[in-house]
């Protein structure tokens, strides 16, 4: 795979822009709070969705999804940016996770 454009957690933006491609499940039981959601599996018939004048900071659970998402937005001439280590790099960093009301926030 090529490289594609990747920060490390501790360098994103304040005001970065989120978007979690995860599946449902695990968008369900933890992310970062103000994150979008669009799963992987939905991009390509959502992607009128996605804001092209922007950085966005793409995250998955470690990084691999979201690489893969980003080479291809960047394809598209979207201006993304993988979030290296993804959710779990996200939480071991100390930054907050938020989940649906009936769970308590973790990455799976």
């Amino acid at each position: 795979m090529t490289s594609v454009p990747s920060v490390p957690v501790a360098d994103l933006p304040a005001d970065a822009a989120l978007l979690d491609v995860r599946e449902a499940d695990e968008w369900a039981a933890g992310r970062a709070p103000g994150s979008r959601h669009l799963p992987m599996s939905e991009l390509t018939r959502r992607i009128d969705e996605i804001p092209g004048d922007e950085p966005l900071y793409v995250v998955c659970r470690s990084g691999g999804r979201s690489a893969r998402v980003v080479a291809y937005l960047t394809q598209q001439g979207y201006p993304a940016v993988n979030v290296d280590g993804g959710m779990q790099a996200w939480a071991g960093s100390g930054r907050e996770i938020v989940a649906d009301p009936d769970r308590t926030p973790e990455i799976i």
